[in-house]
């Protein structure tokens, strides 16, 4: 069983989702959003590192999973991005967690089915996956969307490798 973490960084939400999963199916275990507000930006850094932190020692994970940066057109909001992904990496390699960095399109590919999908289609898949009801705040289901992209594509590598060793040895005879 893998206890799996998921990060939806950012400098005024962060979303905050741990799943289990055996190889085969997940189960929710718990989700948040880190409400950081417009104060100092040193301040919403530390919130983000002891929030995540507070996680880690309840659930015990040992997988990280988290939003890689995308381009964007503000320098300014990439930067800010950029420091709050930085916070929470740093905050999981502190605690030996296995980081997996995911493009959005990679999030929404597993999730979905298709990189081009809509946010509320995220949310919605999220939900039926982990047979959550109710409302679900975005960033909370954008986390849990990126720890179950985890839990899929790692079950789809390890799949690949058993018939690429299925073959190897079958060659060999």
């Amino acid at each position: 069983m893998a206890i799996i973490l998921g990060i939806d960084p950012g400098s005024r939400f962060t979303g905050i989702g741990v799943i289990e999963n055996d190889g085969y199916k997940s189960r929710h275990l718990y989700h948040t959003c880190l409400k950081l507000g417009n104060g100092a930006m040193p301040q919403r850094l530390g919130n983000i590192y002891k929030g995540i932190i507070e996680v880690i020692e309840a659930y015990s994970p040992t997988l990280m999973s988290i939003e890689r940066v995308f381009v964007s057109k503000n320098a300014a909001t990439a930067l800010k991005l950029g420091q709050a992904r930085g916070v929470a990496i740093c905050a999981g390699v502190m605690h030996h967690l296995e980081i997996h960095e995911y493009a959005p399109r990679e999030v929404k590919q597993a999730v979905v089915g298709t990189g081009a999908a809509q946010k509320s289609q995220v949310e919605h898949m999220t939900k039926i996956l982990l047979n959550l009801h109710g409302q679900l705040q975005e960033d909370a289901a954008d986390a849990l969307g990126i720890a179950l992209c985890h839990a899929h594509t790692s079950a789809f590598q390890k799949k690949i490798n058993y018939q690429l060793q299925y073959q190897n040895k079958k060659g060999r005879k």
